[in-house]
This record gives C-alpha cells, sequence and structure tokens, in this order.
C-alpha cells in the first residue's frame, strides 16, 4: 500500500450520555404520552345534560358525550400521540418543531373544551336535533331548558394546559436532551503512516513457499534478484 493510502481502525468509544438529560427527555414523552391520553378520555365521556320540552309538555334530557361537545378532540389527542413517538427519535432542530406543534394542540384542546363549557346549547346541538328534530343555532337555544356539565370537559383543559407546558419545555431545554446515537458507526478511516506503509510492503515482498516451488520445478532461482 503506497503513502496516503487510508485504512479502517476501530472507532473509538463514545462518550456517556448525561442521565440527566435522558431523564428529562423520558419525562416529557412521558408528559406528552399521558396528557393526549387524559384529553382523549375526557373525549369519551358525557360531558353535560340538557333538558329539552318534547310533546305532551314533558321535558327530555338529552345527555352530551365528548364526542358531540368537542368532535375535534380525538384528532388532537392522536396527533399528540404520534407527536411523542417522533420526539423519540428526532433531532434537535425537529424536536424544537413538535415542541411547537405540542403547544398548539394544547392550545386547540383548550379553545374545543372552553366553548363546549361556555356555551353548552351549542355544543349539543347536534345531540339536540338526532332526539328533537329542532335545528338551527337560534331554534336549539330557545328549545334549550336546562343545562348541566360535568367534570370532563374541566379534565380536557388541564390535559390541553399540560400539553402546552410540555411543548414549552421541549422547546426551551432540547439543547440538554442527548444527541443522536452513533452505534451503528463501524469504521473510520484515517491516513495509513509510513512506518505502517514500510511493513505492509515488506510483508508483500515476504517468500511464498508454494511461489518459490513452482519456480525451482520451472528450473528457475527463487533468489534471484530479478524476480
Amino acid at each position: 500500500m503506497a503513502d496516503g493510502d487510508v485504512r479502517p481502525i476501530p472507532p473509538t468509544a463514545m462518550p456517556p450520555v448525561a442521565s440527566t438529560g435522558k431523564r428529562l427527555r423520558l419525562l416529557l414523552i412521558l408528559t406528552v404520552l399521558a396528557a393526549s391520553t387524559l384529553a382523549l378520555l375526557a373525549w369519551t365521556r358525557v360531558w353535560g345534560t340538557v333538558d329539552v320540552p318534547v310533546s305532551g309538555g314533558g321535558v327530555e334530557r338529552i345527555e352530551v358525550g365528548g364526542a358531540i361537545a368537542a368532535p375535534a378532540i380525538t384528532a388532537l389527542a392522536l396527533a399528540g400521540f404520534a407527536l411523542a413517538g417522533a420526539l423519540t427519535i428526532a433531532g434537535p432542530v425537529i424536536r424544537v418543531v413538535l415542541g411547537v406543534l405540542e403547544i398548539l394542540i394544547g392550545a386547540s384542546v383548550f379553545l374545543s373544551a372552553f366553548l363546549a363549557i361556555s356555551d353548552p346549547a351549542r355544543a349539543s346541538s347536534a345531540a339536540v336535533t338526532a332526539a328533537t328534530g329542532i335545528a338551527g343555532r337560534d331554534s336549539i337555544a330557545n328549545a334549550v331548558q336546562a343545562t348541566a356539565t360535568t367534570a370532563w370537559p374541566y379534565l380536557a383543559l388541564v390535559s390541553a394546559v399540560i400539553m402546552a407546558v410540555a411543548g414549552f419545555s421541549v422547546v426551551f431545554t432540547t439543547k440538554r436532551w442527548p444527541g443522536a446515537t452513533k452505534k451503528y458507526q463501524t469504521v473510520r478511516f484515517e491516513p495509513l503512516r509510513a512506518d505502517a506503509a514500510a511493513s505492509d510492503r515488506e510483508a508483500d515482498r515476504a517468500p511464498d513457499a508454494v511461489v518459490d516451488w513452482d519456480e525451482l520445478s520451472r528450473g528457475e532461482d527463487p533468489t534471484s534478484e530479478s524476480r
């Protein structure tokens, strides 16, 4: 091998990753998962009831679930799950982007839950229409005689706040997270030293018993300098 050639050498040992960075990453990812789980759990429950008149002078109480009051929360919660998975493999720049997205998801969940709490009649319009046939925002608002709200939409609000806080934490602590692993880097290359190259050339000139025997068989002198 000539001077300047390169040869593979074993990779050097990677420095240990700070345990605090690992714990921080794990904590924030679990927080995102927990907040998304809370939002999805709240979405599956009854958010409130509305009383509407029925024929004959009676009143019917209609239960309104999160799927009716805030239908967007299910998609937002699933997006949170996907975002938590992406955080496990993302680099520093993408982590910042994901953190901002988590803030937006939290804000969207908060807005959906807040609108359902602040205007129960509007949030229950689909359920009222299905039960009584009454349609139109004003007509439904006039038909609803009483409303009651459970604790589940407030849990959705709490999950939204947790999402936003987790998103801010990801953005501002991403530099403390451990870097991407290099465990699949098998070799690296460096210039071959002159003494190593000389050793390789001497090895190339070392006598070979099989070749020498073949030359003797042909009547040639294997020790001749003209080889």
